[in-house]
């Protein structure tokens, strides 16, 4: 009779097991030690990003650590198993439950201990590109200079020379990133192959639901909706460069040091609106005033103020550009531990960019701080798709940017006279150039780089085929493959394979203030002022109190009652269209219709 107690066992227990409190509990005990683990990366990253110091390992050492610690859980065998035990049984689990096994799942699929050895050495080589690139000593003429000090001879100077010196030091970086790149991508696609993903570039994709090919077509198609806008501005950059750097001829492609931008991704400072331009109201202002004022902006649509810990543990502002200790100079946003430890890296100076990004930045720690709520689970707290979090971000960014807003805020006159066509031409050489750089040569390169295993002796060659079929663009003179000018980008290194994010967050954008600016406040959507306005609000606090707990299409359905589409941001830029076709005639169109 004894040997069939323990059958007799499993039966019983059979019987009695209760499959949603079965996964509660495995979530529970899954969610609390990922956070502890979560926020002790956290931590050692921001401390890697903030206090770069040439000769110096600790800091490396301990964010090695973290990682190693986070994803030794993240992708443990067992946990692999009990999602996929508890997701066999779906129609079993609540909703909430089913997102969040599916995250547990997601996550182990960036570091599976089944490959415990590819996993460790990935976040070695990781943490070593990082203070490859942000420790970087940049030089110009024999001194050091920051990149804020190269950003800024790109947008004002006019001498051509001085444009290709500052534009060439950018570059540099570039040799020295390249083998960690090379290493990268191979440490990167076997990790992600071990849970059979084909390629690091399909696993990214599929947090989206999507696969590779349709992810690229989305973005084709993206790119084309939005190609005769782009054909046109591209016209009209090639000829107002070409006086500007006073060209013999006006050139087929634009040279990369010509524009303003160090990828070409935004061209807006080569334009400056008369009555529109605040830099001189913000020179008198500080880099604090900056954030504050944003904050304000939130307070003002009903958001809570930041926690005092945001202002005491941010590293808001640059460091000299002699400084012995570097810090990373991109702006991010960060959900320390998701909860209430919400703090930015910025270097912030006292101009429009700034205070556009400031906006933005905080857009992000604003997102964190709507869903960090009882109702929604720690796995679930992150935007409703990444490119959520960029939509809200960008939004609010060229929200705080437009005149009516300006006017409120004292940074304009009242009775300041300004061109409407010029205002939209401005905002159409930030965000319809970026299209083709986000959704074009940055997602396609990427895709190269992962999905069709790239020749390490071509990343060069094809990085500036990709920049000239999508943005025009071509280097000032030849490009050896010892450089490697894609990884001076950033997000290539430490952010990979997800810039398309960026790209589908400016169509959710436009899709928002559309219907903000029409179903909301009642005003044109080219000029319009949030602020004070506790209906838009509410609006995105809906949007945003939700998390990752809704499907991200049904969010964006509920909000504005449309899929996603480019319509709104083709209807935005139409009276500019008109005024390019009417600018340009007479004139040579050298990019092709159809991509």
């Amino acid at each position: 009779m004894r040997r069939y107690l323990p059958l007799l066992a499993i039966i019983l227990w059979g019987a009695c097991s209760n499959p949603q409190q079965d996964a509660q509990k495995f979530i529970d005990q899954y969610t609390k030690t990922y956070v502890e683990r979560y926020t002790a990366s956290s931590q050692a990253a921001w401390k890697t990003n903030i206090e770069i110091k040439e000769g110096d390992t600790v800091n490396a050492y301990n964010s090695r650590v973290a990682d190693e610690a986070l994803a030794s859980f993240t992708g443990s065998v067992e946990n692999i198993g009990q999602a996929q035990k508890f997701l066999a049984q779906k129609d079993k689990l609540t909703h909430l439950q089913i997102r969040q096994l599916e995250i547990i799942l997601y996550k182990a699929g960036s570091d599976p201990q089944t490959v415990s050895g590819v996993v460790k050495e990935k976040i070695r080589a990781s943490v070593a590109q990082t203070e490859k690139l942000f420790g970087f000593a940049y030089t110009l003429d024999g001194k050091p200079v920051s990149t804020n000090d190269i950003d800024n001879i790109l947008k004002t100077e006019n001498d051509e020379q001085k444009r290709l010196a500052a534009w060439n030091a950018s570059k540099e970086v570039g040799k020295v990133l390249k083998p960690g790149l090379v290493n990268l991508r191979r440490l990167r696609n076997e990790t992600v192959q071990a849970l059979k993903y084909p390629d690091f570039f399909s696993y990214q994709v599929s947090d989206y639901g999507l696969s590779t090919p349709d992810m690229m077509e989305l973005m084709k198609r993206l790119n084309q909706e939005l190609r005769p806008l782009f054909r046109e501005l591209h016209t009209y950059a090639r000829y107002t460069l070409a006086k500007k750097y006073g060209a013999k001829e006006v050139p087929d492609y634009l040279p990369a040091h010509w524009l303003p931008n160090r990828w070409g991704q935004d061209w807006s400072a080569m334009l400056d609106v008369k009555g529109l331009n605040v830099d001189s109201v913000l020179a008198t202002k500080t880099p604090q005033w900056i954030v504050q004022e944003g904050e304000a902006f939130y307070k003002s649509l009903g958001f809570d103020a930041l926690p005092a810990s945001f202002w005491e543990k941010s590293s808001l502002y640059p460091y000299p550009s002699d400084s012995v200790v570097k810090k990373n100079n991109h702006a991010s946003a960060w959900h320390v531990d998701l909860n209430n430890d919400l703090r930015s890296l910025m270097s912030i100076e006292t101009n429009a960019e700034w205070f556009e990004t400031s906006n933005h930045e905080l857009g992000h720690i604003y997102y964190y701080q709507s869903y960090t709520t009882p109702e929604i689970p720690p796995l679930l707290r992150e935007g409703a798709n990444r490119a959520f979090h960029e939509a809200i971000g960008s939004m609010m960014g060229m929200a705080a940017m437009q005149k009516p807003y300006l006017v409120g805020r004292g940074l304009i006159a009242p009775g300041a006279k300004t061109d409407s066509i010029q205002i939209l031409l401005k905002e159409a050489l930030n965000f319809a150039v970026f299209i083709p750089f986000a959704a074009g040569t940055m997602s396609e390169f990427e895709k190269a780089l992962y999905a069709d295993n790239l020749p390490e002796s071509e990343f060069n060659k094809k990085w500036w085929e990709l920049t000239k079929q999508y943005q025009g663009i071509v280097p000032p003179s030849d490009r050896e493959e010892t450089y490697c000018d894609a990884a001076t980008k950033t997000h290539i290194n430490d952010d990979a394979a997800q810039y398309y994010d960026y790209a589908l967050s400016y169509v959710i954008l436009f899709q928002l203030h559309q219907h903000i600016a029409e179903k909301i406040l009642h005003q044109d959507a080219r000029a319009t002022n949030y602020f004070g306005n506790q209906s838009t609000g509410e609006f995105l606090k809906k949007i945003m109190a939700s998390g990752a707990s809704k499907n991200w299409r049904d969010v964006l359905k509920e909000a504005t009652g449309e899929d996603m589409n480019a319509t709104a941001m083709v209807r935005y830029f139409e009276p500019l269209m008109q005024w390019l076709k009417t600018e340009n005639q007479g004139r040579k169109y050298t990019l092709p219709e159809q991509l």
